[in-house]
């Protein structure tokens, strides 16, 4: 059950965007990367149950007051409110982006149509009001489970339509270049096919992996993988959960449910980018609407992706809400009227956040270049070294050494994203302006 709800916590919205950033370094570096991403991951998981069994605290931002006192305390709750604020928004951006392809597939309508119904940014304010708002008033999420297990089965399925659906999509598909989508005469004249001696032949460039690739979209890559790993506020509450909880037992579930999740999303990426190469978008799932926007398993797949992103939503807002409490009203008594206020006002910030963003790949990228690293690499590091006492580690220890290190690593991977993400925005070459 612990690497169950570890996995879930793992796996999100990030999925979708991994085939996206294979396009953007090719499939060596890619893996190369992911397998970078997780180990560290890994271990910054090994530094956090270190630090918990030092002091015996179960809590991300109780480690954090215990290391540097209050600062660190505020520290550690806005990194996680960030990082759940960017989760939920890239789960309403989904439903921002896939309800309308759902609702013109079950009406067969034209594709381009006025009606109101068909605008995302209605869609999505109507799904928090009606179905999202409800299920965060709550004040105990007792269908967590039910929701975790519901959520990874959908993933399941995506999976398994993704590798399915690059056997039944051919390739080249005549792409228009222009304006990123299908041409309408997809014959054998279509983009990708050259004439040798009167026969057609498939051109290499449209139809082959690229192994290594780095251009401007490349900054966007570690963020979105980043973004993808992150589980560490949720690693102790759920140590606190283990059946005779140990560090060894802990890390064992925690080292499982990273492959798992690793396997998943390299197969995801992989075949999603096999299927659609260099044209794959930011969000896998959309680029499957300019094959066939009748397509019944994809149809499917977006309902089932849709019904767990929207039921995730509730699950991630709670951690935030906590966050906050932490921050202002930590003596106070528990207050429905706070509650609820505290619920409306972050749905509200985030639907404002998700009708504004252009795309998905601006969430992930300036999330998963901010937060996530804080919450992967330097807290779980400075804490080890703040926390373990100097008798048992020296300063100069390698233990201690190599958190620093990792530490610093935190801090230059967070410089170089951001720095390559705004170099990549005021270039204006960005996807993310929504030239997509």
């Amino acid at each position: 059950m612990s690497v169950f709800n570890l996995g879930n916590a793992i796996m999100g919205s990030g999925i979708l965007g991994l085939a996206y950033a294979m396009a953007n370094t090719g499939v060596l570096l890619f893996l190369f990367l992911l397998t970078a991403v997780a180990l560290l991951s890994s271990y910054s998981i090994h530094l956090l149950l270190k630090s918990s069994g030092i002091v015996g605290i179960r809590a991300y931002e109780q480690l954090g007051f215990k290391a540097f006192g209050t600062p660190g305390k505020m520290a550690a709750a806005i990194a996680i409110t960030l990082q759940n604020i960017g989760a939920m928004s890239s789960y309403l951006y989904i439903i921002k982006s896939e309800l309308p392809l759902v609702i013109q597939t079950f009406l067969s309508l034209p594709e381009k149509t006025s009606d109101w119904y068909m605008n995302g940014n209605y869609l999505v304010v109507m799904v928090s009001i009606s179905m999202i708002l409800p299920l965060a008033l709550m004040k105990q999420l007792g269908y967590l489970g039910y929701a975790s297990g519901f959520s990874l089965s959908c993933m399941v399925f995506f999976l398994c339509s993704v590798i399915y659906k690059k056997f039944q999509i051919p390739c080249p598909l005549g792409w228009d270049n222009t304006n990123h989508t299908l041409s309408a005469n997809t014959s054998l004249t279509a983009v990708g096919y050259t004439y040798q001696n009167g026969h057609a032949d498939i051109e290499t460039s449209e139809c082959e992996p690229k192994m290594f690739t780095l251009n401007s979209q490349t900054a966007y890559t570690i963020p979105i993988m980043a973004f993808a790993f992150v589980c560490h506020p949720e690693v102790l509450p759920i140590y606190t959960e283990l059946k005779n909880p140990s560090k060894k037992k802990m890390q064992r579930v925690s080292n499982i449910s990273i492959v798992v999740m690793y396997c998943m999303y390299f197969l995801a990426a992989l075949f999603g980018y096999l299927t659609f190469y260099d044209h794959v978008e930011s969000e896998l799932l959309h680029t499957y609407s300019y094959v066939d926007p009748f397509d019944i398993l994809i149809l499917c797949v977006r309902v089932a992706v849709l019904t767990a992103v929207t039921l995730t939503v509730p699950i991630v807002l709670f951690p935030v809400r906590r966050a906050i409490q932490h921050m202002l009203f930590q003596d106070k008594d528990f207050s429905w009227i706070r509650h609820t206020i505290i619920a409306f006002v972050l749905l509200t910030l985030i639907n404002l956040l998700v009708i504004f963003a252009p795309t998905i790949l601006g969430i992930f990228g300036i999330i998963g270049a901010t937060s996530a690293p804080c919450l992967i690499f330097i807290f779980p590091a400075i804490f080890y070294i703040r926390i373990m006492p100097k008798d048992r580690e020296p300063m100069n220890s390698p233990p201690k050494i190599l958190a620093a290190c990792f530490a610093i690593l935190g801090v230059l991977f967070m410089i170089m994203s951001l720095s390559f993400i705004i170099i990549d925005w005021t270039s204006g070459s960005s996807k993310s302006t929504g030239s997509h």
